[in-house]
């Protein structure tokens, strides 16, 4: 991780509020606002959407794991912070910091994975729906709870209607009632629910099961399943059809479907 992301990470506490780690083409980070229960202040969304900018310029990066220290994955925005800067400027401006964030991961070749514990509320939410992929600890609990103080999670909405149905994820928006694990899963807003103890256990067996996949298919089919699916149907088929006729030339693809035909293991260009 560069310096700059240190400094930003820094600048504002005793230590760091975002921890970076790698393992074998994993990098795992981590939100580590412990006593805020990992709120998104101004400074640890800075250092996300830095660690994002880096990541989609790394190719030794395969996967990433976003996760949260302490009690809890993350209880959305600071709002502490937000009415200690009561004024329509500086809010359009932290909304629109966190959406460029939010639309940077959907825009990274890697795949991100949520690894969620405690609760996942509001902005929270918003980050476990923005995932490609979520993994949750059978005692995680999500909720859009905006609304109970007053303030409709519209953006949160924005990633959450992505992932739910609309009568869901208008339940969850209009009520803020807190849903646990169990029926996050029932609703695909999480793909696997575990015992605590299990929940490094499952996030690796995801990674890993990507990791032994083409970087390349991974890093164009990811780019072409959020673009497709903005799309009409015909525009959408014209447009995969494109991606898979592109994806067939690669020497990664030839590779794939020689091995197949020879009955063998395919060697991956990771590069």
């Amino acid at each position: 991780m560069s310096a700059e992301i240190q400094q930003l990470q820094t600048d504002s506490a005793a230590q760091p509020v975002l921890l970076s780690q790698d393992s074998g083409g994993v990098r795992t980070l981590t939100l580590n606002r412990t006593k805020q229960y990992n709120a998104l202040s101004e400074e640890l969304l800075a250092a996300l959407q830095q660690a994002f900018d880096e990541i989609a310029a790394d190719r030794s990066v395969r996967v990433v794991v976003l996760a949260g220290a302490g009690k809890a994955f993350c209880a959305g925005h600071d709002l502490k912070q937000m009415r200690a800067n009561p004024s329509r400027a500086y809010y359009e401006a932290l909304f629109k910091t966190c959406s460029r964030m939010m639309v940077s991961m959907t825009r990274l070749p890697q795949p991100v994975i949520a690894r969620v514990h405690g609760i996942a509320t509001a902005a929270g939410c918003q980050l476990v729906a923005n995932c490609d992929l979520a993994v949750a600890a059978e005692d995680a609990k999500f909720g859009t709870s905006g609304i109970k103080a007053g303030l409709f999670c519209t953006t949160p909405g924005v990633a959450l209607s992505r992932n739910v149905h609309r009568k869901h994820a208008l339940e969850m928006l209009l009520t803020g009632d807190i849903i646990p694990a169990e029926r996050a899963l029932s609703y695909g807003l999480v793909n696997r629910v575990v015992p605590a103890g299990g929940l490094d256990a499952a996030v690796a067996e995801l990674a890993d099961a990507i990791l032994a996949k083409s970087a390349a298919a991974i890093a164009t089919g990811t780019r072409a399943f959020y673009k497709q699916v903005e799309m009409g149907l015909l525009t959408a088929y014209d447009f995969a059809s494109e991606e898979m006729a592109r994806n067939m030339t690669f020497r990664d693809a030839e590779e794939g479907i020689d091995a197949f035909i020879d009955k063998r293991k395919p060697t991956w260009r990771h590069e």
